[in-house]
């Protein structure tokens, strides 16, 4: 849990946070590798967060809270409409969180497994079934796990294109390789 309000050095401690579990993977990381980058001590950013998992769990709380948001709207839709609906609001997500992606891809298994993360695999799982366009098929399946898994890599690589058309090519890739018809 943190404490106290945002302030420049909880901002500073997150964003060296995202840079260090990014490059070293979450494991592989010490809160004194933190503190050293920030420049403050051990003890300072223990006033600021309660572990290296109270720094995890804030890094993450909003493309969780989006992927609550994307969950809860899929399930409103109709097997017609999902499908579509999924892989826009996928990539959307992913590309918006590039930094926190690129934290949870390498760690994924063990991160997923704390508890500030009870509820995604579930999501995912609701997630990989509206990309399938909700079909036991399990070539469908195995599908929409290829888009699953590559969009978030792709998002992690510098493409040299801005967003707007990385997010096209990345809607437009997707929406052909699971063989939907855009309207």
């Amino acid at each position: 849990m943190s404490r106290g309000t945002r302030s420049g050095t909880r901002e500073e401690i997150l964003d060296t946070a995202a840079r260090l579990f990014a490059a070293t993977g979450f494991k592989g990381t010490s809160l004194q590798d933190i503190a050293g980058e920030v420049g403050c001590s051990k003890a300072a950013l223990l006033y600021h967060f309660d572990g290296k998992d109270a720094i995890l769990a804030e890094l993450l709380a909003p493309p969780l809270e989006a992927l609550t948001t994307l969950d809860a709207r899929l399930a409103g839709l109709g097997d017609d409409a999902v499908q579509l609906a999924a892989v826009e609001g996928y990539v959307d997500l992913v590309m918006r969180f590039r930094r926190e992606v690129t934290v949870l891809y390498d760690d994924m298994p063990a991160l997923l497994q704390r508890p500030a993360f009870a509820g995604v695999q579930e999501m995912s799982d609701r997630l990989l079934d509206a990309l399938a366009a909700r079909s036991p098929d399990p070539a469908a399946r195995i599908t929409a796990l290829m888009v699953l898994g590559s969009v978030p890599v792709v998002c992690m690589k510098p493409a040299g294109i801005g967003d707007d058309e990385l997010r096209s090519i990345l809607t437009r890739s997707a929406a052909r390789t699971l063989d939907l018809r855009r309207a």
